[in-house]
This record gives structure tokens, C-alpha cells and sequence, in this order.
């Protein structure tokens, strides 16, 4: 298996790193790789991106995974076959907080299982928790850079973008007051990497507040504030990445 490549990321096994980012964009690996030393592309397919470097002295492996929990599936299952430790996703999410503004960062503690895949994998009552480890070193890395607007807590993970005839399901979110935000890949994340024994976490990025424009059709992320949130997200998750134990 050492010398075969993975049938979806299109890299050896050997190549992969212990410490690794996961984001759905491949524009956003690039972006990321760009932060490392010695960082070269591994491998391009699909929407299926990787690169390998080496952050403050940690090699780091980069792999985006598309949009949705079933697609993110098939990257995270090929990263576990390769003796991965731990596992940070970077992503975008609509916040659901009124306090949140537009490109703050989010730091994600557990997730709601409305993601469309990892039902499938466990039962719904199996929880989708971040490792407290992980966690913590992403706080101490936003703190460390005095990104003082981040905010930490539980994140929704739904399986669709766009609705259709049904009731959108946020408004019980929002009104509970516990929910951060909103995205597409957390929960099938946790869920695997807790039945594979890897160390997970994620952060996020705000592009849009749903307190105050719940209308899909008006989304934009393309926006200097967004962009430079997303930023801030990619050396934080890296910092964090580097200053985890090697145990």
C-alpha cells in the first residue's frame, strides 16, 4: 500500500502528514500551502486538492474536499488510512448569532447531525464532539495572533445549500441561542474521525449573518471582509496544527 496512491486524493500514503488542514475549496488549499515552507502540490482530482509542507518545523499535509458531507466522506476516509493524528477543518459558515459579524471566526465544539452522510455511519445518537485538545489550541492560537473576535461553541451541519418546499430548520436553531453557525462537512468530520481515533476540531469563518438575511438567494461571500476572515482562519488552524503534542 506505502507505494499505491489513494483512490481519490491521488497521493501515497506516505505522504500524508499526522498534522492535517481540510477545507472544501481548492483555491483555499492553494491559499494555505502558501503559508508553509516547502510546500508542493501532491495531487489533483475532482475537487479533491492536496499539497505538502512543513509549518514552523511540522510537516502539514493540505487537502480540500469539496462541498458536502458525502464527497468529504471519501477524503477524510483516504486520510485516516494514513496514520493522520490530527485533523482541523477550515471552512465559510452563515452565522447564527446576531452578535457575529461578517468575517469573525467561529471555533467549533461539537456539531448538529443534519449533514446527510453520517447518519449513515452511526446511529444519530452517537455525538459529533471536537477533542477538547484540538479546541484549545485553536483558542490559544487566536489568542495568541489577538484575534479577539472569535467566538466558540456548537455548529449545524446541514446537507443542502438552497431549500426547497420544506420549513428551513435554522429558526429553532437561532432561537435557541446555543448555535454558532451553519455549514456543510463538520459533523460527517467528527463523526469519523472519533471512529477512526483521530483528533478533530474546526474552524470558521462567517460570510453571512442568518439573524439578519435569511434569504439563500442574496448569500455573497466574495467580500474584503470574508477574504481577509479567511485569512486569519488558515494561520490560526495551521498555529494550532503546530503546537499540538506530538502524544
Amino acid at each position: 500500500m506505502k507505494d499505491e496512491k489513494l483512490p481519490t486524493l491521488r497521493v501515497r500514503p506516505d505522504q500524508i502528514a499526522r498534522r492535517v488542514l481540510v477545507v472544501g475549496d481548492p483555491s483555499r488549499a492553494e491559499q494555505a500551502a502558501h503559508l508553509l515552507e516547502n510546500a508542493q502540490e501532491l495531487a489533483y482530482f475532482r475537487e479533491y486538492r492536496t499539497f505538502g509542507g512543513v509549518y514552523r518545523g511540522k510537516p502539514i499535509t493540505i487537502s480540500s474536499h469539496g462541498v458536502g458531507g458525502a464527497g468529504a466522506n471519501m477524503c477524510f476516509h483516504e486520510l485516516f488510512r494514513c496514520d493522520v493524528r490530527y485533523i482541523i477543518r477550515a471552512g465559510t459558515c452563515g452565522a447564527l448569532r446576531p452578535e457575529i459579524e461578517d468575517g469573525d471566526l467561529i471555533i467549533g465544539t461539537a456539531a448538529i447531525r443534519e449533514d446527510g452522510c453520517s447518519e449513515y455511519l452511526a446511529p444519530l445518537n452517537f455525538p459529533a464532539v471536537a477533542d477538547r485538545h484540538v479546541v484549545a489550541a485553536l483558542e490559544a492560537a487566536a489568542n495568541g495572533q489577538g484575534y479577539a473576535r472569535s467566538h466558540t461553541g456548537i455548529i449545524l451541519t446541514q446537507g443542502f445549500f438552497y431549500p426547497g418546499i420544506l420549513p428551513i430548520s435554522t429558526t429553532m436553531y437561532i432561537q435557541s441561542g446555543a448555535v454558532q453557525g451553519v455549514e456543510m462537512e463538520f459533523a460527517t468530520l467528527l463523526v469519523m474521525a472519533t471512529l477512526a481515533g483521530v483528533k478533530a476540531g474546526g474552524i470558521f469563518t462567517s460570510d453571512g449573518n442568518l439573524t439578519k438575511e435569511a434569504d439563500a438567494d442574496k448569500y455573497d461571500p466574495h467580500r474584503a471582509v470574508v477574504d481577509e476572515g479567511k485569512r486569519r482562519m488558515l494561520r490560526v488552524a495551521l498555529e494550532a496544527l503546530a503546537n499540538l503534542s506530538e502524544e
